[in-house]
């Protein structure tokens, strides 16, 4: 046989990938913690909301703050209806209080045209403002229990190393993780939706990106990075996020600070007072305008957005 021929044979007929959902979904029906989300019964508002506040921020910060959150608006209704300045007060230190925008915004969306039931379709979830591709397919998923593949940072390090013999991910690429998910996905609903959730828990709890448990891994014997012998990632990396300490997040938290403790506007020489470099905090403040996290000039003073 030709190379040519060869290489044909190879794209029309690819080697069949290890079974790595079985053992998976095993593993995590036995292991894995006990989540509010993860509990019967638990509301796809809850669903969303939890989505939103779990990324870029711990599991052990986010669940009493889920609890509060959902104890004061239990239905989007509930948020849409107060100002956005609570949900940003109610965010307190989760960090990127966008994100209590976003929801807030979802949340009226949500309320005004979905009769307060959080949607189930896809392209429907894509729609509401601030909802990206992994929160509209974690809902699909988590909520419904629909089947999609769900892909965040935590899968494309398991799938790099199980199935690709990688030992990092690199850079994000939706068009090659999603399909590449796809492909260890199971027919059955409920359990495609398992093995989702335990790739997550596994990316999350012993495939870390610092010293696996491989000893601990469900699926060691199936991992083609651990049968090539742990070889070094020799290809692009994912972008890493850059220190906090000193950086504008840091000084746009500490004037967010302010904003929510106090119930009237807060002047300019105030702000001043938690950051010594003017020029960085007034950039800080700028952002936090334009993100409409902050109303008001030196005139009227600075305040968190009411409508």
């Amino acid at each position: 046989m030709n190379a040519s021929r060869a290489s044909r044979q190879i794209v029309d007929n690819p080697p069949a990938r290890p079974d790595i959902a079985t053992p998976l979904v095993a593993w995590y029906r036995a292991e894995a913690r006990d989540l509010p989300w993860r509990r019967p019964g638990f509301p796809a508002w809850g669903t969303l909301v939890s989505e939103i506040m779990l990324q870029q921020t711990q599991v052990a910060r986010v669940v009493p703050r889920l609890e509060a959150w959902l104890t004061r608006w239990p239905t989007p209704a509930d948020l849409a209806a107060s100002p956005p300045a609570d949900a940003v007060r109610a965010w307190d230190r989760l960090g990127y209080p966008r994100r209590a925008l976003a929801l807030h915004a979802a949340a009226t969306a949500i309320a005004e045209q979905h009769g307060n039931v959080v949607p189930r379709d896809v392209d429907e979830l894509l729609a509401l403002p601030g909802i990206g591709d992994y929160t509209a397919r974690a809902v699909a998923v988590f909520a419904y229990g629909d089947r999609h593949p769900v892909v965040d940072v935590n899968v494309r390090r398991v799938l790099a190393r199980a199935l690709l013999g990688q030992g990092e991910p690199g850079p994000a690429k939706a068009k090659q993780d999603l399909p590449l998910m796809e492909s260890v996905l199971p027919d059955d609903r409920d359990d495609a939706a398992a093995t989702n959730a335990a790739v997550m828990e596994l990316g999350a709890l012993v495939c870390i990106a610092r010293s696996p448990a491989c000893d601990a891994c469900p699926i060691a014997d199936r991992c083609a990075w651990r049968a090539a012998g742990y070889p070094e990632h020799d290809g692009p990396r994912a972008p890493k996020q850059a220190k906090f300490a000193g950086s504008d997040r840091q000084v746009r938290g500490l004037i967010m600070a302010e904003l929510r403790a106090s119930d009237v506007p807060i002047t300019r020489d105030e702000i001043a007072l938690v950051w010594p470099d003017a020029e960085q905090r007034d950039r800080a403040l700028a952002s936090l305008l334009r993100d409409g996290l902050a109303v008001g000039d030196d005139a009227s003073g600075y305040r968190l957005p009411d409508a």
